[in-house]
């Protein structure tokens, strides 16, 4: 019973650990998972992604549903580190503005190309309560 105890101690204590990493938005990287959210509420979608090489993730959303608040790239290299090309995560902060559900396109391409239809693409669902 103790030891259960501990497992169940420790197991809230790093989902809290989890939560303050992200500011206590949720985080998506599963384009199989539907994003719940309320009114008002921020989620992030992360995705691995490596823009040295020119390839950066496009983002498509209805604006009348979701404010793009931020985008970011963290670098998957330690802060100290020398490495050119490392790649990391692509972070997308949203704000769900109205209820309702949409989708949220990335394509994985580079910017400057033509889309071919050959390009990476994740479709995540987003439902707004």
């Amino acid at each position: 019973m103790k030891k259960l105890l501990s497992v169940l101690v420790l197991g809230i204590f790093t989902m809290g650990l989890l939560v303050g990493c992200t500011g206590g938005a949720a985080v998506y990287t599963d384009a199989s998972q539907t994003i719940d959210a309320k009114v008002g509420q921020e989620f992030v979608i992360a995705l691995e992604s490596n823009p040295t090489t020119g390839y950066g993730w496009q983002v498509q959303s209805d604006d009348s549903l979701l404010e793009l608040v931020n985008s970011e790239f963290e670098s998957g290299a330690p802060a100290d580190s020398q490495i050119v090309g490392a790649s990391g995560e692509e972070k997308f902060t949203f704000k769900a503005l109205t209820k309702g559900e949409t989708v949220v396109t990335l394509v994985y391409k580079r910017s400057w190309e033509e889309t071919t239809g050959q390009e990476e693409t994740r479709l995540f669902h987003v439902l707004i309560k």
